[in-house]
């Protein structure tokens, strides 16, 4: 499992610190530059804090002439709505041609349809509680083993919830803890020695 960055940090540190692959996250938030495009890398929207159009289309601009070593580009999404963001979804998705598109999946996912044909990953958003469900085991497993889609999950900061989601076969993860965060990143090198999460 790879943990995609947003940070200025050095890749080979945090990679060191983790004691696994890391790759960058970029975001229109941060706006840092993409330092290593033969790694794994991918873009996130910010809509997490507050999408921003303008600042997504220029990160995307910037980025244009690297995107076949993209793992994904996360579609718009609206935070805590599934059906809000396969509405957004349709809207964006001719705009994000060119690109390989990832479904934000939110609350509610589990009644909702993914548009698979048109993805080429799902990223789990969405609560805490949602995140950490049987719903979205269901979605990882049927991503993975029925559409042979890259799964990546946002905000796993925790070394349970790294091992947790580790154990489900996903293929990235990201964290602003982990980002920012020497000893974050230590404690998930050290995750065997926690008390799992998910006993």
């Amino acid at each position: 499992m790879i943990a995609l960055l947003d940070t200025s940090h050095d890749l080979e540190d945090c990679r060191s610190q983790i004691n696994g692959e890391v790759g960058q996250l970029l975001t229109p938030l941060t706006r840092y530059c993409l330092r290593h495009p033969d790694l794994p890398w991918a873009i996130d929207n910010g809509a997490f804090s507050h999408f921003e159009e303008k600042s997504f289309m220029a990160l995307l601009a910037r980025e244009y002439h690297h995107r076949q070593n993209a793992k994904f580009v996360c579609a718009p999404d609206v935070v805590g709505s599934s059906a809000r963001t396969l509405e957004v979804f349709e809207l964006w998705k001719p705009r994000l041609a060119g690109w390989p598109i990832a479904l934000v999946c939110q609350d509610g996912q589990e009644f909702m349809p993914i548009p698979w044909n048109d993805i080429t990953a799902v990223f789990i958003g969405g609560s805490t509680n949602w995140k950490c469900s049987i719903h979205v085991e269901q979605i990882i497993r049927t991503a993975k083993d029925y559409f042979g889609k890259w799964v990546h999950v946002g905000r796993v900061n925790d070394p349970a919830r790294f091992a947790h989601f580790e154990s489900l076969g996903v293929d990235s993860i990201d964290g602003s803890g982990l980002a920012r965060y020497t000893h974050m990143r230590q404690a998930i090198a050290g995750r065997a020695n926690q008390e799992k999460l998910f006993a």
